[in-house]
């Protein structure tokens, strides 16, 4: 999704998406006094969902007949720019029914293929397709975060290595708090491309809470990526990943020198759990002497010794206890990304195809819910969104989701009202 894309789409998110179950819907539409009294009760319960102003008051607009859907749609006017209010049981764009579209997005986030979608659900395979890149054009923060104050602090980032039609491009990926909260296509691995990749993160956040700033952000050591994020974020305190160290190692070590790797990897992991900075410089010495004293291998040897001439990346981890000393929460969920892109044979179409598809999966997961032991595990929370809220619309995934997307997840006024 190019720039001018996202400009548009931001520009024209003027569907307000309230919580309804059909029956009170077909009830209280037709009358304008009982709509206003479920639209005021909302708004005093969830003024989030609402655009800038709404505290100001609003005027009933009109009423029109959706011919996509054969429903009745209420618009309201706020600060003279008219919104349409969408019930949440009716997908963006009336599509379809949220009920009947629900099971087979849910599958999405397994992989299932459009074609199987079809031949079990009806429908053709790009309507389903359709489908996904319609939730991809919300803002990712803005869908998946309910209160400004809740967007992580402490995040993780890296690129997924893809293809479009061939092609090798970046997903620049951004995660906090087991969420997606960042899945933006670069052209290259080149700083400039990253830089434009993550400013939509940037961009996202800042619109929700135009304050924010992340206090640290885990990534691996390439170049780029770090340039990128502190020219977005000059504050961000950068801490490399401790266990590149140790992959670095096992996947040229293990089998080769597999009778020192495990005391080798005994010994790095014991500098990890160091209980504070001193400790930890004491550790990564005495283990680069080790590593001398015992002549180990090029292979062993050199990432630890480029560990220790980089070691203030890795101990500025002590001065935040909650930042992410390692990469693990953005590997797995850049595995699962893996194997979506891998089950679509990467991507076929164009960049902005591409982007609201991506957009739309990581979407997905973070709002379909879990495995049943998993919730029971975190007494109740269905999924990754409602862990970070706390909170959910709806008891049904879908529901809550397009719901959390009320005005696209942005909640700035929009451009260029008409």
């Amino acid at each position: 999704m190019g720039k001018a894309d996202r400009q548009s789409a931001h520009r024209n998110n003027r569907t307000i998406c309230l919580p309804f179950s059909q029956e009170l819907y077909d009830a209280c539409i037709k009358n304008p006094i009982d709509f206003r009294i479920y639209v005021d009760k909302q708004i005093e319960l969830f003024p989030e969902l609402f655009p800038v102003g709404i505290d100001r008051g609003y005027q009933m607009k009109d009423i029109y007949h959706s011919k996509k859907q054969s429903i009745l749609i209420r618009r309201i006017e706020i600060a003279g720019i008219p919104y349409t209010i969408r019930p949440s049981f009716l997908m963006p764009y009336m599509t379809g029914s949220v009920d009947e579209i629900e099971k087979a997005a849910f599958l999405r986030k397994f992989n299932v293929p459009f074609w199987a979608l079809s031949y079990v659900f009806g429908q053709y395979p790009m309507y389903w397709y359709r489908i996904e890149q319609s939730l991809g054009r919300n803002s990712i923060v803005g869908t998946t975060i309910r209160n400004p104050d809740d967007i992580p602090q402490h995040l993780a980032a890296d690129e997924k290595h893809t293809r479009i039609l061939g092609d090798k491009v970046y997903v620049a990926t951004t995660v906090g708090n087991q969420c997606i909260l960042g899945a933006t296509i670069a052209n290259d691995a080149g700083e400039q491309s990253l830089q434009d990749a993550y400013q939509v993160f940037k961009d996202e956040a800042q619109c929700l809470k135009p304050a924010y700033t992340p206090t640290t952000v885990n990534m691996d050591g390439w170049k780029a990526t770090r340039n990128a994020w502190k020219f977005l974020f000059s504050s961000v305190v950068i801490i490399c990943c401790f266990l590149h160290v140790f992959i670095k190692i096992r996947d040229r070590a293990k089998k080769k020198y597999k009778d020192i790797f495990d005391e080798a990897a005994s010994k790095l992991w014991d500098c990890y759990d160091a209980e504070n900075k001193t400790i930890f410089s004491q550790r990564i010495r005495r283990l680069v002497e080790w590593c001398k004293k015992n002549n180990m291998p090029p292979v062993i040897a050199k990432p630890i010794n480029k560990l220790r001439q980089n070691i203030a990346a890795y101990k500025v981890a002590y001065d935040h206890p909650k930042a992410h000393r390692t990469s693990n929460m953005v590997d797995r969920l850049m595995q699962r990304m893996d194997r979506h892109l891998y089950s679509t044979q990467y991507f076929h179409g164009s960049m902005a195809a591409a982007e609201s598809s991506i957009r739309g999966w990581a979407l997905i997961h973070n709002f379909a819910p879990y495995n049943p032991r998993t919730i029971k595990k975190l007494n109740g929370c269905r999924s990754p969104a409602e862990r970070l809220n706390q909170f959910r619309y709806h008891d049904n995934w879908l529901h809550n989701l397009c719901i959390s997307a009320s005005l696209g997840g942005y909640r700035s006024p929009p451009q260029n009202p008409v």
